[in-house]
């Protein structure tokens, strides 16, 4: 590539960032850039509803970003590379939002590290990336610079992906007989703890069989999955790679895949802007249609209103109905880490590596490093999972990725301790579902009691033989003692689930719009937490409040207990199992004026539909901020 287009650089400066944009030469040396540039920034979730091909999305990449960038400005402006700072990619497994750099004419990235899941989606769809800045100044020089020996810096299975030509083209390699493994199949037996055991033993090795005696961090694998999930953002997109690749061929273990219809039932919603509702809809509804089509042709049982299962959020079901002690789970979602409560292996993941996934039954993995947190104390009732998590992300240790040696780095949190064992799974599944927001690939909840009482209880599993424990002389990278007295309620201020802040220093907080929803925040446990605050009260003046259950059997339950009743009495918009309102997709997008919290999981800027400062809090701080209109400590209102 010899640089014939403009670099634009996303320096945390709105105005450099506009001059840019305009045509003018702008000095960035010495400027910060943004932090943890996100795929919601990227490409909006509006403009994900309209499709997923370069000529789509390219007009529509970074739109709004620092309120500064119009429609189609990067691509009319003749950008060709594109540079950012630290966690570039954070947040959503959408593959789109690098497809949006490629409509919009961006040739190579340049960031000082990325986030694992847009890492991996740049590598298996051919997207030339890197770390060293000295390929920027080359290009500036006007050298003629090789983007595909970008690739020789990367570990070996990524160097074979990138000379295969693809993710899909090295599948096609492997289902021929092609493919030799990059990784040791007869590595020595060592202590291991939970995440390195459980990928251990689904390692695919030549011969056909599965499982090797150990692997290490910075290993790169195939692992044999289990259960493999999409929902409508993302079925039309692996569908269309899955037929270009491998055609009308079978899928590997059908009936342990599943397509979710959940991310745009409620975009019809009365409660729902029109504006929104106008923009958002038809498209999405095409979306939908694609993958009910491809779930008929291709075998695979779909989750949602009026279909032959129950609807719900994806990542609520799987925990309900489908994961288990010592799986492989991966959906087209950045929030499947809500598994690896079961003791499971569950990460998100692109449509290229999904539609490998759906034909090969393997996935590539990145062995990461692990950190174990182990939880003591107790939460007096008080400090909840939310609490918890918010604290854990917002510590500078993740927030600042200080286990982070190498570019391709992956990190996971095991979580242990005495202290789980005072949640249920609702409870615990908070911690692993909101890993992904302190920029870590998953979560992992070690055996304990509340996970063998809910599979017993919810599918009369007997999970004993299925758990899978650390080796007493388990290597971690670092191991941290959280004691709960420590603690505090938390909450996470606008524009990043890390921006970590005590509730009792936010107390002047107007509030005016409260969700309670998500697969974070909509499960029973969580609505029984809200449940109990907002019993006896009624709503301040001008505060509206949103309540969706997670899924249709949380539904039933609640309505059974008469939770929802409550908060219908209460003046709450409750309304059917689904996602929409974390994505702006419901009811609850933020009006003009307004301050929201939320119990969802992500807090960017416009993240929920519309401008807008957005908080992150526990169910029992969201409806205690709902009776008083500001954020509140649940305890001052008894």
């Amino acid at each position: 590539m010899k640089l014939n287009g403009r670099v634009l650089h996303l320096v945390d400066d709105a105005e450099r960032v506009r001059k840019q944009l305009d045509g003018e030469a702008v000095e960035v040396d010495g400027l910060p850039y943004v932090y943890g540039v996100n795929t919601d920034a990227m490409i909006s979730g509006r403009a994900c509803t309209y499709g997923y091909t370069p000529e789509i999305l390219g007009p529509y990449f970074l739109e709004t970003f620092l309120e500064v960038v119009r429609v189609d400005h990067v691509r009319a402006g003749g950008f060709e590379v594109i540079v950012g700072g630290d966690a570039y990619g954070s947040g959503s497994s959408r593959e789109v939002a690098v497809v949006a750099h490629q409509g919009a004419g961006i040739k190579l990235v340049v960031a000082d590290s990325f986030q694992r899941i847009f890492q991996e989606n740049m590598v298996y769809g051919g997207m030339p990336f890197t770390t060293d800045r000295g390929v920027l100044v080359r290009l500036e020089a006007g050298e003629d610079v090789d983007l595909a020996a970008l690739a020789h810096a990367l570990p070996p299975f990524f160097r074979e992906v990138a000379a295969s030509g693809g993710l899909l083209a090295y599948g096609e390699r492997l289902l021929a007989g092609g493919v030799t493994p990059t990784w040791d199949t007869a590595p020595a037996a060592r202590p291991m703890n939970v995440v390195e055991k459980l990928i251990a033993a689904k390692v695919w090795r030549q011969d056909g069989g599965v499982g090797v005696a150990s692997v290490g961090p910075g290993d790169q694998v195939l692992a044999r999955c289990a259960f493999r999930g999409v929902h409508e953002y993302t079925a039309g997109m692996v569908i269309a790679l899955y037929q270009h690749a491998f055609g009308d061929a079978p899928m590997h273990d059908p009936h342990m895949v599943a397509a979710f219809e959940d991310h745009f039932v409620l975009l019809a919603h009365d409660a729902v802007p029109s504006a929104v509702r106008e923009s958002r809809l038809a498209p999405a509804m095409q979306l939908t249609v694609e993958m009910v089509e491809a779930c008929a042709r291709y075998g695979v049982r779909l989750h949602g209103p009026g279909r032959d299962l129950p609807a719900g959020v994806c990542h609520r079901i799987v925990v309900e109905d489908y994961a288990l002690p010592g799986d492989i789970v991966i959906l087209t979602d950045s929030h499947t880490p809500t598994a690896g409560v079961l003791n499971a292996f569950a990460f998100g993941v692109g449509s290229t590596a999904m539609a490998f996934a759906l034909r090969t039954g393997l996935i590539p993995v990145t062995v990461p490093k692990v950190v174990r947190v182990e939880v003591h104390g107790s939460a007096r009732g008080v400090i909840s999972p939310k609490d918890l998590i918010l604290h854990l992300i917002g510590d500078p240790y993740f927030r600042e990725e200080h286990w982070r040696e190498t570019p391709t780095d992956t990190c996971v949190i095991e979580f242990g301790g005495p202290g789980l064992a005072q949640w249920n799974v609702d409870e615990l599944s908070v911690l692993t579902n909101m890993t992904v927001e302190g920029g870590l690939m998953t979560g992992v909840v070690e055996p304990c009691a509340p996970i063998v009482d809910f599979l017993q209880e919810r599918r009369g599993v007997d999970c004993t033989d299925l758990l899978v424990h650390p080796d007493a002389c388990a290597t971690y990278h670092k191991v941290l003692r959280v004691d709960l007295d420590d603690v505090p309620l938390t909450v996470a201020t606008p524009g990043d689930s890390r921006n970590r802040a005590a509730l009792a220093n936010n107390l002047e907080v107007p509030i005016h719009n409260v969700v309670i929803a998500s697969c974070t925040g909509g499960s029973l446990a969580d609505l029984r937490a809200a449940a109990d605050v907002l019993r006896g009260h009624r709503p301040a003046p001008g505060v509206r409040v949103t309540v969706t259950p997670s899924s249709t059997d949380v539904e039933m339950a609640a309505e059974e207990e008469g939770i929802l009743d409550l908060f219908r009495n209460f003046g709450a918009v409750v309304t059917p199992p689904g996602c929409g309102s974390c994505i702006g997709n419901g009811p609850g997008i933020p009006a003009a004026g307004e301050t929201t919290a939320s119990t969802t999981n992500r807090n960017f800027a416009r993240r929920m539909g519309a401008p807008g400062p957005v908080y992150l809090v526990s169910p029992a701080v969201a409806a205690a901020s709902a009776v008083t209109g500001r954020l509140t400590d649940p305890r001052s209102l008894s």
